[in-house]
């Protein structure tokens, strides 16, 4: 019987030391505001990854850089207590050596992950590269501004530059947001780039060295991904999602990766299957920009 791991049916858990990735569990619900299912997404993405292949015929084989899949983050009690968790634990991997890979869970998590890696480099500007439907812009939603409609205006409300590629659903306040911070946000949206599909984004020159790249699964088309809180259709498709991951890849060092979001369906493994694939060769496109193989 695999283990509860990453690719568990074909890799041990390795040393923390000895890995590159380390996968991190979040498994936090809280503000969903249309389809719920979000909290059982980690566990479904493991459980799939075990009918992966090792071999990625544009990657290699990543899990032999070392994947170690760390224990979920207690996701119990108020948000506050639960963010500082997590950027308490992706500080202390990105602070180890290796490169945090959180899987959600709501898109809020990602607030704490950033933050924490963040920490991790003192000093240094990170940017945030966030692939999604929608810009989570909004200053508060349904009365929360720890919303997962709202991760990425606390992330430029800390002052972080902001590559937005795919929003395809955005209110009037959102659009203001951009407006009101041009030199901090740039947005790529799918209107733009998937008509006809581009496959190669460049990053602004001043954009910071290091990235944290953070992938809501409803980037892709709703067509190919119905697995989500809020699918939307318009989106990206899978070739292009690669593609484009990889051109961001190239152009600055990963630091940092999330895939938030995916809200499994009952008895439809294919979606299961889509996303762990999708969080295996993110690794891969980062392992190769990385130049380790």
């Amino acid at each position: 019987m695999a283990e509860r791991i990453f690719l568990g049916s074909e890799i041990r858990q390795p040393a923390p030391d000895d890995a590159l990735f380390h996968v991190i569990p979040v498994p936090y619900e809280k503000t969903v505001s249309y389809g719920g299912g979000t909290a059982e997404g980690p566990a479904a993405i493991i459980e799939a990854s075990n009918q992966l292949e090792t071999y990625d015929q544009l990657h290699g084989e990543p899990c032999r850089l070392g994947i170690y899949t760390q224990e979920a983050v207690d996701c119990r009690g108020e948000a506050g207590d639960i963010l500082q968790r997590i950027r308490e634990r992706t500080r202390a991997t990105a602070e180890s050596g290796n490169l945090p890979f959180v899987l959600g869970g709501e898109h809020t998590v990602s607030y704490g992950a950033v933050m924490g890696v963040v920490d991790a480099f003192p000093g240094e500007r990170i940017g945030v590269v966030q692939f999604d439907a929608h810009a989570d812009l909004r200053e508060s939603y349904e009365g929360s501004i720890w919303s997962h409609a709202c991760v990425m205006k606390r992330l430029v409300d800390e002052g972080l530059p902001l590559c937005q590629i795919g929003v395809r659903a955005l209110s009037l306040d959102e659009q203001a947001v951009r407006h009101e911070f041009p030199a901090q946000i740039t947005a790529h949206d799918a209107r733009i780039i998937c008509r006809p599909p581009q496959h190669d984004l460049r990053l602004p020159e001043n954009f910071p060295q290091k990235i944290y790249v953070t992938v809501d699964i409803d980037g892709l088309d709703g067509a190919l991904m119905p697995a989500t809180g809020t699918p939307v259709p318009g989106g990206l498709g899978w070739w292009q999602l690669l593609d484009l991951l990889g051109s961001i890849a190239r152009q600055r060092q990963i630091v940092g990766l999330d895939l938030v979001e995916f809200a499994p369906i009952r008895g439809l493994h294919v979606y299961d299957f889509t996303a762990a694939d999708l969080a295996y060769k993110m690794m891969g496109i980062t392992a190769h920009a990385l130049g380790k193989f």
